[in-house]
């Protein structure tokens, strides 16, 4: 049996790393989208011409390999943009990055049911990662995708939440500590940060999101959505955090 296992195994690592390592396509943008990310994304808008055409390829890539669903809506040539925007935001320091841990996004209409995942009643959910009969996919509401990308001057950007929590994810927990990203002799400054920060804002004394002291998980992905939308302000309040997440994501967000 032992043989028997010991081809198993192998053949499905080579499978793994066949899946991983596989290429994708790219797709043709629509007409106009230059001048669509130049209005919408901030983070677009303030990089040099260089760092804008390769921002144009990575979601090319995007939204050739991830498919984009409206449930109850229609979905807009400005909605994959934007979508493809937030997924490709948190991974632009890591040229070759492929989220291979998602495969569809729902759109909604409006907030919807964490339970049931229904609009039917209403719900008070943005946006959320899919786990069970859910995996690989996301959800994330129209209204609070624009209103991420409309609102220059908050700390907050619900498709870019979404994506980092699939990132932390990539090592296969949702834990605010993401092992495939951060260096280990980074581990303990980074989780010693994280409960700081939660005991900061517990305490009313931080200026970041109440929704980061949720847990470990929720901190990390509050935090980077003030560090992609305010990177100039998160430097100056959270010089720390800030440090910690250049080396988390590989990257200086352009200042807006």
């Amino acid at each position: 049996m032992a043989p028997i296992f010991v081809l198993i195994f192998i053949a499905a690592g080579v499978l793994l790393f066949l899946f991983y390592k596989k290429p994708v396509k790219t797709v043709d943008l629509p007409e106009g989208y230059k001048n669509v990310l130049t209005e919408h994304v901030a983070f677009y808008r303030c990089m040099d011409e260089p760092g804008k055409i390769r921002f144009e390829q990575k979601i090319k890539e995007f939204l050739g390999y991830i498919r984009i669903h409206g449930v109850k809506t229609e979905v807009t040539d400005l909605d994959r943009l934007l979508i493809a925007s937030s997924g490709v935001i948190p991974i632009f320091g890591f040229p070759e990055w492929k989220y291979y841990n998602l495969r569809d996004i729902l759109l909604y209409p409006g907030s919807f049911n964490e339970i049931d995942f229904s609009t039917d009643g209403a719900g008070a959910v943005m946006g959320m990662v899919g786990n069970g009969t859910m995996q690989q996919m996301m959800i994330l509401s129209k209204p609070a995708l624009y209103h991420g990308f409309n609102n220059t001057v908050d700390k907050e950007n619900t498709g870019i939440h979404e994506f980092v929590h699939l990132l932390d994810k990539e090592d296969g927990d949702v834990d605010g500590l993401p092992e495939s990203l951060l260096e280990k002799k980074y581990t303990i400054p980074w989780l010693n940060l994280i409960a700081e920060g939660i005991a900061e804002i517990k305490k009313g004394k931080s200026d970041m999101n109440v929704y980061g002291m949720k847990n470990k998980a929720e901190f990390f992905a509050v935090a980077a959505e003030y560090f992609f939308e305010q990177p100039a302000l998160f430097k100056k309040n959270h010089i720390e955090l800030y440090d910690l997440m250049t080396q988390i994501f590989h990257q200086y967000p352009p200042d807006k």
